[in-house]
């Protein structure tokens, strides 16, 4: 019986490595985005390019948007500072009434919480929904629950000092 054992508990450990491995790198699809410039502030009122509608590190506002849903669009800098702090920032368009209500019931999940999540409107991805944690990115063609959870577990409190 103990040789049964052992294998038990060697392939409960592997189950927790690979769920740890899981944990670090997102699911499936994830994109690590390495910082390539310093994630310093910039000073109020000033504005930076990116590269990408959705950003994952760099430069950013002193202020932060706020975990909350958004009807309008967030300046670029102020959802940065979001991730910085280990909020995950979840972009729409047109997903549908369904996925609005899977969005809005995932907000009220995490509302509260030190790190939480911050749903914007990005006019003409459509379908897609994009979840960003700091250097860290997640493009759904369409909202799959699973996925958004599984990103969300993964980098949520996860601020810019954990992911170095």
């Amino acid at each position: 019986m103990r040789p049964l054992l052992h294998a038990l508990a060697a392939a409960l450990t592997l189950l927790a490595a690979s769920g740890a491995a899981l944990a670090e790198e997102g699911p499936a699809g994830t994109e690590i985005l390495p910082a390539t410039e310093e994630p310093g502030h910039l000073p109020p009122g000033f504005e930076h390019d990116y590269g990408t509608p959705f950003p994952t590190s760099g430069p950013h506002s002193i202020r932060g948007t706020e975990p909350n849903f958004y009807r309008q669009p967030q300046p670029p800098t102020e959802l940065v500072h979001a991730l910085e702090h280990g909020h995950v920032v979840i972009y729409f368009d047109d997903p549908g009434d369904e996925v609005l209500g899977h969005l809005l019931a995932l907000i009220v999940e995490y509302a509260g919480k030190q790190s939480a999540l911050v749903v914007v409107p990005s006019p003409g991805i459509g379908e897609q929904i994009v979840l960003t944690a700091w250097e860290r990115r997640l493009i759904l063609p369409q909202f799959d629950e699973a996925k958004a959870r599984a990103f969300i577990a993964a980098f949520c409190g996860r601020s810019s000092a954990h992911m170095h």
